[in-house]
């Protein structure tokens, strides 16, 4: 089809429509869906009406979809992805074959320029077509371009296939051409071709786990041409890096990862023959390394085919020429690569041994010829098992009774410690006095010398820093050799050459004491050490191992015994150190080398680590790099001292080792310059100072829309039913254990436990429930209490359902999403408890809170941006303070290394969307037993997807351990949202009391919302604030002082129905250290525990702002044990109804985080809680009567008494009212008494309205409607009858243009009211036609009538009313819409109210009667003025409430 050109190709569209429906639509629903299309279009192009057969071919597209479980492709779906939608493909290669399927599984259509020959055919063979032209009606267009000069001879010349473009297609530039190729390319593309959209693409395949063998594609470009590529570049592939910049990035990416290719293969090499020289089995080192530090991608997978003999001289030559390559383009940016340079060299002069005559060009020989040594030989001897040997060694180890041990230093006190836990005697000496103290306390026995230290051991370890070191602690001034008794050993655990093993392995044996060594350099840092899982390699004669072997398996987790005698282990150790070294260095020359190359550096390192010139050391320490922290894990000079000793081995076995060496000046560089106590990372600073460049890489902000725009579409089928489901069938209960209560901020109709007792889990597990939460309230808690807790809590659950039958459960620490909180400390502990998992899953995403992870980074958003969250205020946290924003280096920065980022594994937002369930169940079946997974998410179908397809894996056998946000709660027990609970939802409309506040967070977010609430909400709040300063750092008398003060106003306020806030002032007070800052934090949060506590009014609801602060009210100051989660208050604000244990059974307690919301969210909640404002009209307090058939009694009031007798009367008979100013009244009491009635009013919990009765003057109404009445009265009775309308249509035309409600009286009213006299003569019935006339022409709202009502006393003979008249009367009213209203009410017989009720009546004024009450309350004598205020109140309050009930509108409030 060709939209332009009016044609349409019905063999290519049919063609194309079956090819993309086959997959989910049955034969039959084809043509059908065909005919659907072709109309549709038809109808588009001639605007003609057809018939609209699209609801069959859905509903037969559901069915099957249905029985096949296929995820629905809708028509619009498939006009989307129609014929323009085209990608066309210049050059193929077999790389373009898999982005092609890709493509045509998008549901695009894809064309390549014809040629003939496998590819083309395998081409169609896919779906793809051939074309003449690929620039007609395409969307896209791919070249290959394997030369620079396929430029030239593609788009400019005479018959060049891309000669004539249109402007609008997408160029994209598949090709490994130098960056300055690329970029005159595209130089002339869009000047001279005038192509505005032109990006490059550098396709290769992804190496490690879910990557494996997938496309990878690094793309660059103008932001234009970016955002127009990115859903074609993104369908193509399972992984997509955008750099920012100039295009070319994904050459130049290809650059550094060749530069480190290169590098790794040369070091590769120098390690191996090292071992060899030394006499190290090539296949044992292989072994050993691959699963250690030294490892790469080169190593791992090249190594082995060099040891098989493999290899050709084109393999030398291609790295020699990629490697020419980056020099040439580092020379042009006069950028130093000298490890390069060095690599390069290497291969040259292997390369120049290559050139032989008798024709044998055998790789693996010419680099025997170079380095001297005999690779295939060793490779071909027989291989042993260094880790089985082990195992026989501990088997048969001696016991041993009594260790020494020398060097207590941060590895050397770990493992010295652990050898106490492991029930062994320890004696430990170190030069540093205050860690002897430590190790006292620890439990071991302390020597003031290696001497003392020595006495009467068997077993001595020295963990000390070098060689120099080891002498000393030997064989100097008391030192431990004379002090050893007879037939002991000495495990040597420092790294140290083998040759000084060797040498000391001799010096022993003169001693004639039978002294035994074993050479034992240990790997793993400090927390292995402590934990005893270090891995070393140990070498030494057979007696010396058999007397350690129990010593060396307790510190180990992985032990090696590696054949070759005394210094065997050493030689190991050095190989691996020098590979590490050098891919320290390497990265820190790829890293720089990239830098000068313009490439986002952080981008590069994500492409890099899924590519061929990863390695351990560069996934582990280019992230110190790239936050410029080198906080020492391990300081670069032990690098200087570790590759010092390869230097000088290969000088004493004749070994070249050129790059090594050159890395070990790279270290003495940075170490004379003075970081040599920095972390090893630290060696970038030398090509940092040489070259200027930065390699730090700060996340960049992203724009929220166009990144979530970017990614893939949402997996189509929502799992939720599935979910539900898949927990039918499983039957585990999900229990979460949160932090603070803000978790249960996605859930409903779940109950939370403050309690955790084994009786009170085994009640919550008898209820068989989906989930349940416990409130742990750790994140308050200094760590060491913290996993103290979650074990307590843990071993509880173990327990009870020990004691339950069927009964299985999966633990989620909840924490916040901003990644706050004790972490691993928590996990850890759990683990502890409840065994190993298989995996650990981190999962941050929490959409109502706008936090999402992205690329293994974790964003908080910030209005329109993304921020990463390591550069927000939460980062700065004093006690849970962090620095990476990518979840893979947070879990190393939080376990301080003990879980390497290159360790960690992640599921991608690709997988989620493009694989669906059944691929994140086959991920997370794969992973390794004890793996950390980082799940990403932008959406909450995401979270579904994952929680589903982790569902499915447990279903498999699989146990997981969860640190989630928020989202994955509800995602993993399939909640379906609800809409926000409100106070009609709970039934709350008619308590007395205000609302609690209670505002304990700081973080910034919290105190913008102070502010907002505040500005919002100061004419219905109170707020009382707290000095910080008083209650944590002042005397305890301060404190209490403060904290008394608040509550008694707090009281007040409440009684008073104020929605009362208490706030924490907003310095911010921090200690010295986090865990002064937790204390801190302690204090501030038990004294507003202590206020609510004191607190005895029950509050219509309670809010508290902040996690701590929110658990600790509801455990500590309201006695809460457990609590039903109704949903939330405002989306990721929870809403509780507190138990019937708490002091305040079934108040709503809303739990609102510090980080989440709006600046304006705080105020939201509290406006949608505040009491509803009773400012309901007159006209709807008259129409509500109309409807019901009852009327309203309109009260005049004088004072303060009779305002609250007329309110109280109406609360207690549930009945709407009216407070009535007469303008007497008025003139006495002035605005005082207005304002007193409408305040009133206002707070009253049943319908009140005021009313401003008998207006007969201008002035007196035109004030009135100004003062905030609801409805006046226009009394132009006293006019004649043109004159009261005059008047009337006046007050009626200003009144309602304010809302208000407009009485008038037509007829007039014989008697005396406030001291008002209207003689006999003067009164005059309502006349009917005069009333339809006065009604008409003023517009008034209600007609007060004359039908033989008095005002006052009636006469002697009792009331005479005209019920004829009023019937008439009625009968023109109810169709006007007017509400009839009676004066005179008081004096009138129960049966006469009620017969005027049933012709129409609506409103009784009652005067005479409440006032008379009053009167006679006062000629009874009281002893105090408050008792006659008190009298007369409850006198009149009678008599209002008699009326009300005579009048029918008691209960209809």
């Amino acid at each position: 089809m060709d939209w332009q050109n009016d044609s349409y190709n019905v063999d290519a569209d049919t063609e194309l429509t079956q090819r993309r429906t086959y997959e989910i639509l049955p034969p039959t629903v084809v043509p059908g869906l065909l005919l659907s299309l072709l109309l549709q279009f038809s109808a588009r192009r001639f605007r003609v009406p057809v018939p609209n057969l699209t609801s069959q071919v859905k509903q037969e597209t559901r069915k099957n979809t249905k029985r096949r479980g296929r995820s629905l492709v809708t028509l619009r779906e498939l006009l989307r992805m129609a014929p323009q939608d085209v990608v066309s493909f210049v050059g193929l290669s077999e790389l373009s074959l898999e982005m092609a399927a890709s493509l045509l599984r998008a549901g695009y259509k894809v064309q390549a320029l014809q040629q003939t020959g496998p590819l083309m055919d395998a081409f169609v063979k896919l779906g793809g077509s051939q074309c003449d032209s690929p620039i007609r009606g395409g969307k896209a267009l791919i070249v290959l371009i394997s030369h620079a000069d396929d430029v030239t001879n593609l788009f400019f010349s005479s018959a060049g296939p891309c000669k004539e473009l249109e402007r609008d297609t997408v160029v994209i530039l598949h090709s490994n051409i130098l960056p300055s190729h690329l970029q005159k390319l595209e130089k002339h593309l869009t000047e001279n071709a005038e192509v505005a959209f032109v990006v490059d693409a550098y396709v290769s395949r992804g190496i490690f786990e879910h990557l494996s063998g997938k496309l990878v594609i690094s793309s660059s470009g103008k932001s234009d041409a970016i955002a127009r590529a990115r859903p074609i570049l993104s369908a193509m592939s399972d992984k997509l890096y955008i750099f920012d910049g100039e295009i070319g990035a994904g050459s130049k990416y290809k650059l550094v990862n060749d530069l480190l290719e290169g590098i790794h293969l040369v070091a590769a090499l120098e390690a191996i023959c090292l071992g060899i020289k030394a006499g190290i089995h090539p296949w044992i080192l292989y072994d050993i390394i691959s699963n250690a530090a030294g490892n790469s991608w080169i190593f791992k997978n090249h190594v082995p085919g060099l040891l098989r003999g493999n290899g050709t001289e084109e393999y030398l030559l291609d790295f020699i020429q990629k490697l020419g390559t980056v020099l040439n383009v580092a020379k042009l940016q006069t950028f130093p690569v000298p490890l390069l340079s060095v690599a390069h060299q290497q291969l040259i002069l292997a390369s120049a041994h290559g050139h032989r005559d008798d024709g044998d060009v055998n790789l693996v020989k010419i680099l025997e010829e170079v380095y001297g040594v005999n690779i295939i030989i060793a490779a071909n001897e027989e291989k042993y098992f260094p880790e089985q040997l082990a195992e026989k060694i501990a088997a048969n180890s001696d016991t041993v009774s009594r260790i020494g041990f020398i060097g207590l230093g941060a590895m050397g006190f770990g493992m010295a410690t652990h050898l106490l836990k492991s029930n062994y005697c320890v004696s430990g000496f170190d030069v540093y006095k205050p860690t002897l103290d430590r190790f006292a306390n620890a439990g071991g026995l302390v020597g003031n010398s290696p001497a003392e230290a020595s006495k009467d051991v068997d077993v001595l370890v020295i963990m000390v820093t070098n060689e120099a070191q080891a002498e000393s602690v030997l064989y100097g001034d008391l030192g431990a050799i004379p002090a050893l008794p007879s037939g002991a050993s000495i495990i040597l655990s420092s790294t140290v050459s083998p040759g000084f093993v060797t040498q000391l392995e001799r010096r022993l044996q003169i001693e004639g004491k039978d002294l035994k060594l074993v050479d034992a350099p240990v790997s793993g840092g400090v927390k292995r050490a402590a934990e005893g899982t270090l891995t070393i390699m140990a070498s030494g004669s057979d007696a010396a191992l058999k007397s350690t072997g129990s010593v060396l398996s307790a510190l180990s987790e992985k032990l090696y015994i590696i054949k070759g005698g005394c210094g065997a282990g050493s030689v190991v150790k050095m190989a691996n150190q020098l590979l590490a070294g050098v891919h320290i260095a390497s990265s820190a020359e790829a890293m720089a080398f990239g830098a000068r190359l313009s490439l986002n550096t952080r981008t590069l390192f994500d492409a890099i680590t899924n590519s061929t010139g990863s390695s351990w050391m560069f996934e582990n320490r280019v992230p110190h790099m790239l936050d410029n922290d080198y906080t020492p894990y391990s300081a670069l000079d032990i690098f200087v001292k570790d590759l010092g000793i390869v230097s000088h081995e290969c000088s004493s076995r004749k070994v070249p080792l050129h790059i090594a060496t050159v890395a070990h000046q790279l270290f003495l560089a940075g170490s004379a310059a003075g970081w040599g106590r920095q972390d090893d990372a630290g060696v970038v600073k030398v090509y940092e100072t040489l070259t200027g460049v930065k390699v730090e890489g700060k996340l960049p902000m992203l724009k929220k829309e166009v990144i979530l725009q970017s990614l893939p579409p949402e997996w189509p089928v929502d799992p939720v039913d599935d979910i539900q489901r898949l927990n039918q069938k499983s039957s585990k209960t999900l229990v979460v254990l949160d932090d603070d209560p803000t978790g249960t901020q996605t859930v409903h109709d779940i109950e939370v436990l403050t309690e955790w007792t084994v009786e009170s889990l085994i009640e919550q597990f008898k209820k068989k429930p989906t989930c349940f939460f416990i409130l742990t309230n750790s994140r308050s808690l200094s760590s060491d209490k913290a996993s103290v807790l979650i074990k307590d809590i843990c071993q509880n659950l173990r327990t009870a359902v020990k004691l339950l039958e069927n009964v299985d459960y999966t633990v989620v620490l909840r924490g916040d999403s901003t990644l706050r909180g004790h972490f691993p400390e928590e996990a850890d502990a759990a683990v502890s408890v409840l065994g190993e998992m298989d995996a650990w899953i981190i999962c941050p995403f929490f959409l109502q809170g706008g936090r999402y992870t992205i690329n293994d980074v974790h964003y908080v958003a910030d209005a329109d941006m993304l921020v990463p969250a390591g550069d927000t205020e939460f980062a700065k946290d004093a006690a849970f303070g962090y620095k990476s924003s990518n979840l893979r280096e947070w879990v190393e920065e939080k376990t301080g290394g003990r879980i390497a980022a290159g360790g960690v594994t992640s599921i991608s937002i690709q997988l989620l969307r493009k694989g669906g369930p059944d691929a994140v169940c086959q991920f997370l079946c794969g992973l390794k037993k004890g793996s950390t997974c980082v799940i990403n998410a932008a959406s909450e179908r995401d979270m579904y997807v994952f929680a589903a397809g982790m569902i499915k894996a447990e279903l498999q056998g699989k146990h997981f351990l969860c640190r989630t946000a928020a989202s994955f709660v509800s995602a993993r027990i399939g909640i379906i949202p609800k809409a926000p609970v409100l106070p009609k939802d709970l039934g709350i409309t008619k308590e007395k009391t205000g609302g609690l506040i209670v505002v304990g967070s700081y973080v910034p977010k919290t105190t913008k919302q102070l502010q907002e609430l505040k500005l919002q909400c100061a004419q219905i709040i109170r707020s009382i604030e707290i000095s910080v300063d008083k209650v944590a750092m002042k005397s305890r008398e301060e404190r209490e002082q403060e904290i008394e003060k608040a509550a008694e106003m707090a009281d007040a306020f409440l009684r008073a129905r104020t929605d009362t806030l208490i706030m924490t002032s907003r310095e911010l007070i921090t200690g010295k250290n986090p865990s002064e800052s937790l204390e801190i934090n302690f204090r501030v949060s038990s004294a507003l525990v202590e206020v609510v506590r004191r607190i005895k009014t029950k509050p219509r609801y309670i809010l508290a702002k902040g996690g701590i602060t929110s658990s600790d009210l509801a455990t500590k100051a309201l006695e809460a044990k457990c609590a039903k989660i109704v949903g939330q208050a405002l989306a990721g604000v929870p809403l509780w109804q507190l138990g019937p244990e708490s002091r305040h059974p079934g108040v709503p307690y809303i739990v609102f985080p510090g980080n989440v919301g709006s600046s304006t969210a705080l105020a939201e909640v509290v406006k949608s809680w505040a009491p509803p404002v009773r400012l309901s009209s007159t006209k709807e307090l008259l129409r509500n009567a109309e409807k019901g058939c009852y009327a309203i009694g309109a009260f005049n009031v004088y004072n303060l008494e009779g305002v609250e007798a007329v309110v109280a009367a109406a609360e207690e008979e549930q009945s709407p009212a009216m407070l009535q100013i007469h303008p007497a009244a008025f003139k006495q009491g002035g605005i005082p008494l207005v304002a007193c009635c409408i305040s009133a009013a206002e707070q009253a919990n049943v319908p009140v309205t005021v009313h401003f009765d008998h207006g007969t003057s201008k002035e007196d109404l035109v004030q009135a409607i100004n003062l905030g009445f609801h409805s006046v009265m226009a009394d132009g009775s006293h006019l004649s009858f043109d004159d009261n309308i005059s008047y009337t249509k006046f007050i009626s035309s200003l009144a309602h243009s304010k809302g208000l409600l407009v009485e008038a009286e037509l007829g007039r009213l014989s008697g005396t009211e406030d001291d008002l006299t209207v003689e006999d003569y003067e009164a005059k019935l309502t006349d009917v036609n005069q009333a339809e006339e006065f009604i008409d022409r003023t517009g008034i709202d209600a007609l007060a009538v004359c039908i033989g009502n008095v005002h006052g006393k009636y006469p002697p003979g009792g009331p005479k009313l005209r019920l004829d008249l009023l019937k008439d009367l009625q009968s023109l009213t109810s169709k006007k819409g007017v509400s009839l209203v009676l004066h005179g009410a008081s004096g009138l017989s129960e049966e006469l109210i009620k017969e005027c009720i049933v012709k129409g009546v609506r409103k009784f004024n009652v005067n005479t009667e409440v006032r008379k009450a009053y009167m006679e309350s006062l000629s009874e004598p009281k002893k105090d003025l408050v008792d006659v205020m008190s009298s007369a109140k409850e006198a009149m309050k009678a008599v209002v409430a008699e009326k009300m009930r005579l009048f029918g509108s008691a209960g209809k409030a």
